[in-house]
């Protein structure tokens, strides 16, 4: 059952529809918290075709399009709410553009909003570009804005893996059965099954005991390559041992960093995933269990699926049905209660 705060706003579904038109129907404060990333500017073509967000003639014009949604997404959030945006640089001929630090600029110099955190997402598995003049870039932004000092923030939330007894139920009944589930339906043999299930085991009493804060596996046939394919330790270890774990350290400070892969699950045509984990995670430190959730790029419905998981509710525009029809399949396959990593 929906809040009563929430009256005003349509409860779990994906409207299709351009994002600042649907925005515009929305009351003032009704949403908790909205968190999304919006498509990067003349990246990919995230929309087969359709007029949307991110094809651009110039910076100058994105950007303007991109502030148009966020301040639509501010009057819409509660005051005791915050409002997070994921965006990607853009490197053009003379150089890095700084296109996601131009955005939070302009948004603060508003008066609007504060920003409270410019959270940096460290990439596990950035793609290489091969570049002799150029670092691989591996961190994007998540930029936290709140419109009063009201906000919700529940910091003891927010990577927390310090519980002995919560870690010993994600251990025991939860932590990695998914996987286990993937080895078995699985291609490999049956002596890479049983050392890809060996491996896991130990990636989860590594949990158990402290010594990493959570891991991701990759198995052959059932997950993408690294990097698209290209030859590299990871991908040699998919092909030679037919899986490989990526473990994931933390730090018990409650730093303005995290680190994640970057997502790419054979079965999600959609070309640009954010990592469900950092989503989890910004939706456990931003809001509490049956506030809206609100995502107006929402995609291949990544926010709506953290949310649900959380025992949130949801709220996701998107402009291509296509990607719509898959958000909704990815609800309905969801194995919810538990934590989520594919």
């Amino acid at each position: 059952m929906a809040n009563e705060t929430n009256k005003n706003a349509p409860i779990n579904q994906i409207i299709v529809g351009d994002s600042l038109l649907v925005l515009k129907s929305l009351c003032n404060n009704s949403v908790d918290l909205t968190i999304t990333s919006p498509p990067y500017y003349q990246q990919r073509d995230y929309n087969n075709g359709i007029n949307g967000i991110g094809n651009e003639d110039s910076i100058e014009e994105y950007i303007d399009n991109i502030l148009k949604v966020f301040f639509e997404c501010v009057r819409v959030t509660k005051d005791t709410g915050t409002v997070v945006f994921n965006l990607g640089d853009k490197y053009l001929d003379n150089g890095l553009t700084m296109l996601p630090y131009k955005f939070a600029i302009k948004a603060i110099e508003s008066k609007k909003v504060f920003l409270v955190n410019q959270l940096v997402w460290h990439k596990l598995n950035p793609t290489p570009r091969q570049d002799k003049r150029k670092l691989i870039p591996s961190t994007e932004p998540f930029f936290i804005f709140a419109k009063s000092k009201n906000y919700h923030f529940d910091l003891d939330s927010y990577l927390d893996y310090s519980c002995e007894s919560q870690t010993k139920k994600k251990v025991t009944n939860k932590l990695g059965k998914k996987y286990f589930d993937l080895i078995e339906k699985s291609d490999l043999t049956e002596v890479q099954k049983e050392n890809a299930k060996q491996a896991l085991k130990e990636a989860i009493l590594s949990v158990h005991n402290g010594e990493i804060d959570s891991f991701r596996m990759k198995i052959k046939g059932i997950h993408k390559e690294a990097y698209g394919g290209m030859s590299g330790g990871r991908n040699n270890q998919i092909r030679h041992d037919g899986f490989t774990i990526i473990r994931i350290t933390g730090n018990k400070l409650k730093k303005d960093l995290i680190e994640s892969p970057v997502e790419i699950t054979k079965d999600n045509p959609h070309p640009a995933v954010y990592p469900l984990y950092i989503i989890q995670e910004l939706i456990k430190l931003l809001s509490k269990q049956n506030d809206l959730v609100l995502d107006p790029f929402c995609g291949s419905g990544t926010t709506c699926l953290a949310a649900k998981n959380l025992k949130r509710n949801y709220l996701g525009i998107e402009i291509n049905p296509l990607y719509v029809k898959l958000a909704n399949e990815r609800l309905l396959k969801a194995d919810f209660g538990q934590e989520l990593f594919l």
